[in-house]
């Protein structure tokens, strides 16, 4: 017994000088153990990650979602001839300052805009913005590959700014994927691949800063704010996620010329694809209308909230003729419900009802003068060209339609 015993605690002070040894040595090189196991095959554990509910890590290098996306991103050269005023400017300096010119009839040149664009079908459909191709005589986009082709205007829609073209006689067109909205999240990281300053297929990254911006209240559209750089140029371009799928279709910066940096606008990519679907079908896009416009619920003064804090819509404006003025709606009611959806403010109110299908009709309520009130109302379709309104006295209002 006394042998066994005596073996036992000779292993055990080994094994204990051993465990010193080794702490000391892995206080002097902390990363032995690590080289040590990849040296026999063994696996490291990252206790960092275990047990951890994130989704995959975000790569090192965003090449991958670059190449997968960029090759369906073209460059846009919308071109129209514009006529000007000839002006025969006189020789004589004083008459130059006194008089500048004199008219001699018009001259016509040819201007160019650039932009971008996105290849949404294999046939040859592509999203951009309206702006970059307005009033074009002749639209050209330059492929991935250098190739150079026509393209033809399908539709185009001002208030979402987005256009659709077609390009004709090109073949083996690489269709961009599209993401899923619902997944996008603040904070992703997405690319913005165009051609901004004609400096064609540029890349640049950012985040998703905010989703669901309005910059206008009486618009039914929504933006994704991002600080990706966007130029002139990147107009029509790809926003894309660091998986190369489509997410929006940048449209809009805000410039250091109101002191503002890392400030771009792109179009939702379900906005664009609903957009896209109906001017491909008809040509125009289709929105169901009321006939009435909207403000914010006004706040006391004295209160201390912001103007925007208090939930709901106030009716600003009645169209003469229109389904809100034959319902009875008045301006300074105030709307807190639209059909099965809850009014947030004066712009989700907007949206909202430019989704409903004319024809149709739908529940209004809110309050007037205090009192819960239910109506129902016909849904038309929007005007193209909404017509003037004179506000009528006493409703304080000074929106456009």
């Amino acid at each position: 017994m006394k042998h066994a015993a005596g073996i036992v605690a000779f292993v055990a002070r080994f094994v204990i000088l051993g465990l010193a040894i080794a702490f000391v040595i892995s206080l002097i090189w902390p990363g032995i153990g690590d080289r040590l196991r990849a040296r026999v095959g063994l696996q490291h554990a990252d206790i960092s990650t275990a047990g951890s509910t994130s989704s995959q890590a975000s790569p090192f290098s965003y090449a991958d979602a670059v190449a997968r996306a960029a090759p369906s991103v073209v460059n846009i050269y919308a071109n129209k001839v514009v006529t000007e005023q000839a002006v025969r400017m006189f020789t004589d300096p004083l008459m130059q300052q006194l008089f500048g010119g004199t008219p001699i009839g018009t001259v016509k040149r040819r201007e160019q805009n650039l932009g971008s664009g996105v290849i949404v079908s294999a046939d040859g459909y592509v999203l951009t913005n309206n702006h970059v191709i307005a009033n074009a005589d002749d639209i050209q986009v330059l492929l991935y590959d250098g190739r150079v082709a026509k393209a033809k205007l399908v539709g185009a829609d001002e208030e979402t700014d987005l256009a659709v073209l077609k390009i004709i006689d090109a073949g083996n067109l690489p269709v961009i994927q599209m993401a899923d909205p619902k997944r996008l999240r603040v904070g992703d990281v997405v690319l913005a691949i165009g051609n901004p300053l004609n400096l064609n297929q540029t890349v640049t990254m950012g985040i998703i800063s905010a989703i669901g911006r309005q910059l206008n209240n009486s618009s039914p559209e929504n933006f994704i704010q991002t600080d990706a750089a966007i130029n002139l140029g990147n107009s029509g371009g790809a926003l894309v996620n660091s998986n190369g799928d489509l997410v929006g279709i940048n449209t809009l910066l805000i410039g250091k010329a109101v002191n503002a940096e890392g400030i771009g606008f792109a179009i939702p990519v379900d906005t664009a694809t609903n957009v896209l679907r109906q001017l491909i079908a008809t040509g125009h896009v289709i929105r169901g209308w009321l006939g009435a416009n909207y403000g914010f619920v006004p706040v006391a003064a004295d209160s201390g909230l912001p103007a925007a804090a208090a939930r709901g819509a106030q009716v600003t404006d009645i169209y003469p003729g229109s389904p809100a003025s034959a319902a009875g709606l008045q301006p300074r009611d105030i709307l807190l419900r639209l059909g099965e959806d809850d009014v947030r403010d004066p712009a989700d109110l907007s949206r909202h009802e430019a989704a409903l299908k004319p024809g149709s009709k739908v529940e209004v309520s809110g309050l007037r003068n205090g009192v819960p009130f239910h109506v129902m109302v016909n849904v038309i379709e929007r005007p193209p060209r909404l017509p003037t309104l004179s506000t009528a006295a006493g409703g304080g209002s000074d929106i456009q339609g």
